[in-house]
């Protein structure tokens, strides 16, 4: 396949933009799952939240197989000549609207059985549409193209794109979903509304997927790939990437890190939440705070590049979980009241983990693709698609696995299911304390992580940057 540089349009603002719009696109609805689904069916639908930990663990295993079945696939069954990645991105986004507004049904008057049925069944189906669109949405980045900077700067954008649904989904959603009532005590109580959280579902995922569709026409392939006669399919696909992703050591190390930062940083959302419908009492004022506590991820974003271009990935991101640890350490024993005042010190502390755990997440997905560029100089393979995937099934199992650390440990301090349920007297305080642990035990792992185990030197990047891209040939790039 020749060469043919003067037919593809130059890197630019174009891909950024697009690839921006990718992960908002999956941002509006994985944030929404995340953030509301366990408080959905725990205190909306009635599930308790032992049999929730089960159903999210069950759900999540089949999700991360899928990702590695859908992402070989992804790079063996080219369905469309002029992109290996786009015509999947649209073909899961269509099945994402439907699967998002039916894991947010209300579902209210069915028997306690079917209720947990509904749960796994949607939550599996929806997990194969996000499949089909992150995986092959997460690839794109290796062929779009080999320059390190231009890989940070996409990277950043895809942070900002996925800040942007979950800034709508932190300051707008509260305000419609919950509804605030003084009990007879005098006591103020906070309840989500079910009915009102479906019609959102229908509402951004119906977004999701308009931004998904400007992804597939904005983003240009440079890249050239090319499915490789060593490339297999089936089990033998199957278990054999396994052993390429755990020969990858930077992979094994980025993926360690992924796991803790994961699991107890990012899926534990939900238990900041309650933070505000228990403790303070004033879920109104949480997306403010919660704006506030992010600050810090605007200040990474516009200075990842020159951090990483002077210091190397590996220093930058490890020492930035370091950060995230001892913030979340300090959490444990400054004391906090459920006042104005204290939600401030809440807010001020979240905003030293958060800059911490910005760096990791904004620079994350360069650092992949820089696995996997170790990956092809070894063997030679195009395994964008599949190693992606792998890395994205252990990525899954972490939220499976955070989610079912939070459901049980609201379990452990007594959490009552159903909807207008009364909480013990002290459980604002309880699921804050629970919350600070699993935040600096996910830091401290994260930062580990890469220490010791991520290899990827800061002179290895600036090769990978010093080396051209083979441009794809006319008949493999998007069309204008």
């Amino acid at each position: 396949m020749s060469k043919n540089n003067t037919a593809v349009r130059p890197f630019g603002m174009r891909d950024k933009l697009g690839y921006a719009m990718g992960d908002m696109g999956c941002g509006f609805s994985f944030q929404l799952l995340s953030t509301y689904m366990q408080l959905f069916y725990c205190q909306t639908i009635g599930i308790k939240p032992e049999h929730y930990a089960a159903i999210i663990l069950i759900s999540k295993f089949w999700d991360a197989i899928n990702d590695v079945l859908i992402g070989n696939m992804v790079d063996t069954k080219r369905i469309s000549k002029k992109s290996k990645f786009m015509p999947w991105i649209l073909m899961g986004g269509v099945f994402l609207v439907g699967l998002t507004v039916m894991v947010f049904a209300p579902i209210n008057d069915f028997t306690y059985p079917a209720k947990i049925a509904w749960c796994l069944i949607s939550y599996c189906l929806w997990s194969v549409a996000y499949t089909m669109v992150n995986v092959p949405y997460g690839s794109l980045l290796s062929v779009i193209t080999n320059d390190m900077s231009q890989r940070t700067s996409l990277s950043t954008f895809r942070s900002i794109g996925a800040a942007l649904p979950a800034l709508i989904i932190m300051i707008i959603l509260p305000r419609v979903v919950y509804h605030k009532e003084e009990l007879p005590n005098g006591d103020i109580q906070e309840t989500l509304i079910g009915t009102n959280l479906f019609i959102a579902s229908i509402i951004l995922s119906l977004v999701a997927l308009v931004v998904l569709w400007g992804t597939t026409k904005l983003v240009t392939e440079r890249v050239k790939t090319v499915n490789s006669v060593n490339n297999t399919t089936g089990a033998k696909a199957f278990f054999g990437a396994f052993k390429s992703f755990f020969t990858n050591r930077p992979m094994v190390g980025a993926t360690i890190a992924t796991v803790a930062s994961v699991a107890l940083f990012n899926s534990t959302m939900s238990l900041n939440n309650m933070v505000f419908q228990y403790f303070f009492k004033d879920t109104d004022s949480m997306g403010i705070a919660m704006v506030g506590s992010y600050l810090p991820m605007v200040v990474v974003m516009a200075t990842i590049g020159k951090i990483t271009k002077k210091f190397g990935k590996k220093k930058a991101v490890a020492y930035s979980m370091l950060i995230s640890a001892i913030a979340g350490l300090a959490m444990l024993f400054i004391p906090i009241e459920p006042t104005k005042t204290g939600m401030i010190i809440y807010v001020v502390e979240l905003m030293f983990l958060n800059a911490g755990n910005s760096v990791f997440q904004i620079g994350v997905w360069a650092i992949v693709a820089d696995c996997i560029e170790i990956s092809f100089r070894k063997t030679g393979k195009s395994e964008e698609g599949t190693l992606y995937a792998l890395y994205s099934f252990f990525r899954k199992l972490s939220q499976g696995i955070g989610q079912a650390a939070s459901s049980l440990g609201l379990a452990a301090i007594g959490f009552n299911e159903g909807e207008g349920a009364i909480q013990p007297a002290n459980f604002g305080s309880d699921v804050k304390t629970l919350y600070f642990i699993l935040l600096f035990v996910g830091s401290l792992i994260a930062f580990l992580s890469m220490t010791f185990v991520y290899n990827i030197t800061h002179e290895q990047e600036i090769e990978f940057g010093n080396t051209k891209p083979e441009f794809a040939s006319d008949e493999d790039i998007i069309q204008e």
